[in-house]
């Protein structure tokens, strides 16, 4: 039995390295992961150019992309046997409410489900965080739940946990994203007479509502949101299906 694990904070980051030694405790675990940081990398491909590839030891890889090419990599190329999980973390800062939607760490775990293996992302809500060893370890705990139960079909499970101490952590809640208010600022210098931008947020505005991921992690609890990728708006089909297009098809050809 093989997990296969990646992040998008980079091979060296302490959060990998906490959940490898908790995975490897269940399974054989192989590291396939970027070479440096890939925050904010979505669910981006390398397809224009090459991919450097780097084995280090038996049962890691560094690759030159995004934590996308190393799923897909890993599956495909890298691996001698099929992984029964795909697991994604531990990553440093929150992937909750519409920040999911840029998670490098995210998307490394649906890029897993479209493989058709069971597949998990895992955060803790601090940059910086201070307590890493709880949440490795009741990660594995989890991971082992989803080889025990399975997971829905088309389904990743995203996991968000407090910066706290366990003694502090108030519980587990099964969660939905919460939605940003107010989106921060980009920061802006001028040098030699030309404006410099940073894209960041300084200080955003959630929507906490009771049964958000938001809301839980705020609160003491861990969060587990299942997520997919249909981004199909339902109710929205029967209110644009009735909409008159004026279709005519001799006046739109050329």
């Amino acid at each position: 039995m093989l997990i296969l694990l990646t992040n998008d904070d980079g091979v060296e980051a302490e959060g990998l390295c906490a959940l490898r030694g908790e995975l490897e405790k269940l399974a054989r675990t192989v590291v396939v992961a970027p070479l440096r940081e890939q925050s904010a990398s979505s669910h981006c491909l390398t397809i224009q150019s090459p991919i450097e590839v780097e084995r280090r030891g038996k049962d890691t890889w560094v690759v030159e992309g995004t934590p996308t090419d190393c799923v897909t990599l890993g599956v495909n190329k890298l691996l001698d046997e099929r992984p029964v999980l795909v697991v994604s973390g531990i990553n440093h800062g929150a992937n909750m409410g519409d920040d999911v939607s840029y998670s490098g760490t995210v998307a490394a775990a649906l890029e897993g489900m479209l493989f058709g293996i069971r597949s998990l992302a895992f955060s803790v809500a601090q940059r910086r965080p201070q307590n890493l060893g709880y949440p490795a370890s009741f990660s594995r705990h989890i991971c082992e739940l989803c080889l025990e139960r399975n997971l829905p079909p088309n389904t990743i499970l995203n996991i968000n946990f407090p910066d706290l101490p366990p003694q502090e952590i108030k519980g587990v809640q099964v969660t939905r994203l919460g939605r940003k208010t107010m989106r921060g600022l980009n920061i802006e210098k001028i040098e030699g007479g030309n404006s410099l931008y940073w894209i960041g947020e300084e200080n955003p505005v959630w929507n906490g509502e009771a049964d958000t991921d938001i809301r839980a992690v705020e609160e003491g609890r861990i969060s587990i949101t299942p997520l997919h990728l249909d981004l199909t708006n339902y109710p929205a089909i029967s209110e644009i299906g009735s909409w008159d297009f004026g279709f005519k098809p001799r006046l739109w050809t050329s």
